[in-house]
């Protein structure tokens, strides 16, 4: 009995030396009894030692072997189950009987080539996406460390940049490359006016399920960051940012005037280069106040302009009329001295 424990021991601090999947699936005890009657040919002598580090040299840091066991999430009990199916025979066969190293390197050999090509066949994992997100879809399975490895992306996304005109519709997409579970939680944040990550500066918005946050007609008022977060079982899966850039209408209005005058400056549009030097910079609109003035101005003089003629125009009139009367001014006398005679 004691010397049972003593090889079980023994056993198990040789297979914790180990990496494999061997090492995650297999007992001690039915390795040890897989061991049991392990004979070097060379000396025909019984040695457990021998047998272990067998184990090790077929199963351990083997890349075939550990490229086999990446399965998906939840498949590693099945990885168990085909590691089982191979090696428990031969623990049966082998256990309190004698056989040579030849004998267990071969049978030992099969099982591990017959569990690589069923484990290869098992789903693998969907992949991790970059660059944030608690990708559970994107889990492996680990022979060497007899774990899932996660995808150690961070919860936060970047923040992305959306460019709206004030009073026209916008919408923002929580959208992820990477498969949800089906009960999720979606909860909208806002905070007005500054671009940030911080937690503690949005004011939540809306809660429910619907990925989609949308603006009918944007203001200045909507312009700041939008935050993202989706939940799955009360636990945080990833949390996207967007920063909404409102532009004002005067801004537009202004632009879109400024590139009918360039283009009016020049055939097509184009400038014409200077000889010897380069190309002939557009005049620039002014600001808006200063055209402003300056339209006005025009008015004005203008209407002086019209005024003035109008004036001109009733004084030519004023004198024709004078002109005539004192023609017939003059012509009375002479008529009526014709009319004595």
């Amino acid at each position: 009995m004691w010397k049972w424990v003593l090889w079980a021991l023994h056993g198990s601090t040789l297979l914790m030396c180990t990496s494999s999947c061997y090492q995650c699936f297999v007992e001690v005890e039915d390795s040890m009894r897989l061991c049991w009657g392990h004979i070097l040919t060379q000396y025909n002598i019984r040695n457990i030692d021998s047998c272990f580090q067998k184990l090790g040299d077929i199963f351990d840091n083997q890349p075939e072997l550990i490229e086999a066991g990446r399965v998906g999430k939840g498949y590693d009990q099945k990885l168990k189950e085909l590691l089982n199916a191979e090696i428990m025979p031969i623990v049966e066969d082998f256990d309190q009987k004698m056989n040579n190293d030849t004998v267990y390197d071969h049978r030992l050999k099969t099982a591990a080539d017959n569990f690589i090509a069923a484990a290869s066949q098992l789903p693998r994992a969907s992949g991790c996406f970059p660059p944030c997100g608690f990708q559970a879809s994107g889990y492996v399975y680990n022979c060497i460390t007899c774990q899932y490895d996660s995808c150690e992306f961070p919860l936060d996304c970047p923040v992305k940049e959306v460019t709206v005109m004030e009073n026209n519709s916008t919408r923002i997409w929580c959208d992820i490359p990477f498969p949800l579970p089906d009960d999720v939680e979606v909860v909208w944040r806002f905070a007005e006016q500054i671009k940030t990550q911080q937690v503690d500066q949005f004011e939540e918005v809306t809660v429910g399920t619907d990925k989609l946050y949308s603006i009918p007609s944007a203001g200045l008022q909507h312009q700041g960051t939008y935050q993202c977060e989706i939940y799955s079982d009360q636990r945080s899966i990833v949390r996207l940012y967007y920063y909404l850039k409102v532009v004002p209408q005067v801004v537009v209005g202004h632009s879109e005037l400024q590139n009918i005058f360039d283009l009016s400056l020049l055939p097509g549009g184009r400038i014409l280069p200077v000889p010897g030097g380069s190309p002939v910079a557009l005049m620039r609109l002014p600001s808006p106040p200063l055209l402003t003035a300056c339209l006005t101005s025009l008015l004005l003089l203008l209407f002086l302009s019209l005024g003035l003629l109008y004036w001109c125009s009733k004084t030519k009139e004023k004198s024709d009329v004078e002109q005539i009367e004192k023609e017939q001014d003059l012509r009375s006398p002479v008529r009526e001295r014709y009319l004595l005679q």
